[in-house]
């Protein structure tokens, strides 16, 4: 028998409201502490052109641990672990910098835990050849292809119907900078609204990416693989298909999780991670104003944490709501 959605009536509320970004927070990226889990970090995105555009690093009791400037109009981030530069393996961070038309590439040092800027300004380029809105990315998320070798799958604010999406190798340059250099252009794209919001399976090998006006789509992150769209779902909301997240514990299973944008209270829909992904198992209000950008993550991080954590954008405060996974599964258990 086929899983009912059901849609919870009580919101989730977060046990952490960061502090406020200065103008526009968007897109949040947990990264996972190697050795002392509850150390972990939420990073964010402030969309504002420079020297406003910025990057907020923030604990999990919601302090702004750094606030890197002088981005021109960050868009969204993620992080990839164990990436190879040089004989180092490092924890990096990479941002869309919309009016550059360039990725902004940061190493996460986890002693001090701190982003540091190793991005090769002109090797960085994205969309090359492209003019206006068509060569300014937004969305991204990170693929660790094995080896030590990361892509970086990139959405943009305007595109063609075929093609939208392009997927780029980050390279090391001299003086342990690192660029990119394109392997593809792929993605089916309705022509109505734009792509953002992109994430990515690394298990599993999948890139998912919201169409807004029409749903989310699936293909092979693998460039290697067959270039066709797996599956075309979530196309029933009435706000737009915004943030996507994975939620994969470490024994396997888990839930895709996307954010239906709605001024003064956003929902999450949530899919499962493995077989068909034609309906949400629930949809579960979470409060956040008119959410953007989403992510989650399924290890223990220390208390409040033990079960995982899913920041959700706050447009309202201009900041980002932690929630605990337990409180979601425990709403999600409701009837």
């Amino acid at each position: 028998m086929a899983r009912v959605a059901y849609t919870v009536r009580e919101a989730v509320q977060p046990v952490v409201r960061t502090q406020s970004l200065p103008d526009d927070a968007d897109d949040p990226a947990i990264w996972r502490h190697p050795t002392r889990p509850p150390l972990s970090l939420v990073l964010g995105t402030n969309k504002a052109r420079a020297p406003r555009g910025a990057i907020g690093v923030f604990e999990l009791n919601g302090r702004m641990r750094q606030l890197i400037r002088n981005i021109d109009q960050p868009n969204n981030i993620d992080v990839a672990y164990g990436f190879a530069l040089g004989r180092a393996r490092i924890d990096i961070a990479v941002a869309t910098e919309r009016y550059a038309s360039r990725l902004r590439i940061f190493r996460i040092d986890p002693a001090r835990r701190v982003l540091v800027d190793i991005t090769d300004f002109e090797r960085a380029r994205v969309f090359a050849g492209e003019s206006g809105e068509r060569a300014m990315p937004m969305g991204i998320a990170l693929y660790q292809a094995g080896r030590g070798e990361v892509h970086a799958i990139v959405s943009r604010k305007a595109g063609p119907k075929w093609g939208y999406l392009h997927q780029y190798r980050l390279v090391p340059t001299r003086g342990g900078r690192v660029g990119v250099e394109q392997i593809r252009a792929f993605g089916q794209f309705s022509g109505e609204g734009e792509i953002e919001a992109v994430c990515v399976d690394n298990e599993l090998g999948y890139v998912y990416y919201a169409d807004e006006g029409v749903g989310i789509r699936k293909y092979y992150a693998n460039p290697a693989m067959p270039e066709r769209e797996l599956a075309l779902f979530a196309t029933h909301f009435k706000g737009d298909q915004e943030g996507i997240a994975l939620y994969a514990p470490p024994n396997g299973g888990g839930y895709l999780l996307c954010v239906e944008q709605i001024e003064g209270g956003s929902k999450l829909h949530i899919y499962p991670r493995l077989g068909k992904q034609t309906e949400p198992i629930a949809v579960v209000p979470i409060g956040a104003d008119a959410t953007d950008g989403l992510d989650a993550c399924a290890c223990n991080l220390g208390t409040p944490f033990e079960q995982g954590l899913v920041a959700a954008m706050n447009s309202k405060d201009r900041n980002f709501w932690l929630y605990r996974w337990h409180d979601i599964a425990t709403a999600m258990e409701q009837r």
